[in-house]
């Protein structure tokens, strides 16, 4: 009979989004969070987490420790310098050799793999092969639904999809951050309902928690009054979010609605740098062309990116949040406005279809329909108190199901499963032949 293991060795592999990126870098997202999150409490918890990331700058150490029991491991592949993430594939047999090398020089023995997006996927899938270290995976993002939505414009290598069947075909389960992604990976991809786990991803209810909006609104040092209707976008300025569909909602408005609504403003918050950069982010210059041209320029504030910290404050200046892109496999700020206790309209597509539950916790409405999201708009700013219900119950949820702990304990527990199913744990660990037993020689985050 196999015994439990206690504290386990994980290999999670992301090969573009690093935690690092988190302290002020341009490519940061929702898995860079979703990493970063998942080994600090991994780590609490008593494993030990080696996160493999590719090296985008020349001074970046081998061995970056992070938190107790985690270290960063940036691997050699392609150039010390930023390159574009679609640009990576070429670079991931790169990527594989040196973190097999890593391992022959670190002694390292992994009790499991975790891929994140189809290129670590890939990395997990072959280490798997040729290790025989269990695999689980999460794609974050699948491409059979990016090239849906996005057509001519998926700059996604050719072989994407074909890779991730591969991968689906060849890990031991695969992780689904909610009910569309499962429909997608059974159908799009042919996988076995059995081989699938829902675990959906969390938000920090301590650093994403409710403020007093005048406060808020204060804090931010918008022109903005504590009677003033506000909705709030905060992520990612591109195209496919769509925040061009907030502000031609907000003109709707302008023009039907002679109350709450009708005067109602915009903040934005998102894009490369601090200060709105429209060279650096060319979607900032597109919606504050849109806004003037609607004639409501003067109600539409573009902030640039902000910290966590910061972000709080711009969520609790906000009646209601809306993030309406044309798909989104998960989105995690909709997540954060619901545990700042702020209702929030969001597109009926992907990850925001479950996340936010219609009449509950916000609205859900179609994407690209700018009459019905003003609509939702107006029902909401104009009853506040029906504003405030919604919030309260938004919190309430993101408290009880969509916490980080929550997150990192199903996963651990997962990980036990698979471990103990590929009945690795006899041996305790796959052991690299040839390689010293004992303690890592690399420093860890402790």
């Amino acid at each position: 009979m196999s015994v439990r293991q206690k504290s386990m060795r994980i290999a999670l592999i992301s090969e573009h989004a690093s935690p690092v990126a988190l302290l002020g870098g341009e490519d940061a997202g929702g898995q860079n969070v979703y990493v970063d999150e998942l080994s600090r409490l991994l780590g609490e918890m008593g494993h030990r987490v080696d996160i493999f990331t590719r090296r985008n700058c020349a001074d970046a150490p081998l061995v970056q420790p992070w938190s107790p029991g985690v270290r960063i491991i940036n691997l050699t592949a392609g150039p010390a310098s930023a390159v574009r993430k679609d640009d990576l594939w070429p670079h991931m047999p790169a990527f594989l050799n040196d973190l097999i090398r890593f391992a022959l020089h670190d002694g390292a023995r992994y009790d499991i793999v975790h891929g994140n997006f189809w290129m670590s996927g890939w990395v997990a899938s072959e280490l798997r092969r040729i290790l025989g270290i269990p695999a689980v995976q999460l794609f974050h993002a699948l491409g059979v639904t990016k090239r849906r939505n996005q057509g001519a414009a998926d700059s996604s290598p050719a072989d994407r999809i074909a890779i991730e069947r591969r991968i689906v075909r060849s890990v031991d389960r695969v992780i689904a951050s909610c009910p569309h992604e499962i429909d997608e990976l059974v159908t799009g991809y042919g996988a076995a309902r059995a081989r699938i786990e829902m675990i959906p991803l969390g938000v920090d209810c301590q650093s994403f928690r409710p403020v007093d909006r005048a406060q808020a609104r204060a804090r931010t040092g918008l022109p903005i009054t504590p009677d003033d209707a506000v909705v709030v976008y905060v992520g990612r300025v591109l195209p496919r979010k769509d925040v061009r569909n907030v502000i031609r909602a907000l003109a709707h408005l302008a023009q039907t609605d002679i109350g709450r609504a009708g005067t109602s403003k915009v903040v934005v918050v998102g894009g490369e740098s601090r200060d709105p950069d429209p060279v650096a982010t060319p979607e900032l210059g597109e919606l504050h062309r849109l806004a003037s041209e609607l004639g409501i320029a003067d109600r539409v504030f573009l902030t640039g990116m902000r910290s966590k910290d910061e972000l709080r404050d711009y969520y609790g200046a906000g009646d209601v949040a809306v993030t309406t892109p044309w798909y989104e496999p998960f989105g995690l700020t909709p997540l954060e406005a619901m545990a700042c206790g702020i209702p929030v309209i969001g597109a009926h597509v992907g990850g925001i279809a479950y996340t936010v539950v219609d009449g509950q916790t916000g609205l859900l409405v179609p994407p690209r329909d700018p009459v019905l999201l003003a609509r939702a708009l107006r029902e909401l700013l104009g009853d506040p108190g029906r504003c405030r219900q919604l919030g309260l119950c938004a919190r309430h949820r993101m408290e009880t199901e969509f916490t980080w702990p929550v997150v990192a304990s199903r996963t651990a527990a997962l990980y036990d499963n698979v471990i103990q199913q590929a009945h690795t744990v006899n041996r305790s660990a796959f052991v690299i032949p040839g390689l010293p037993q004992g303690r890592s020689r690399a420093v860890w985050g402790d």
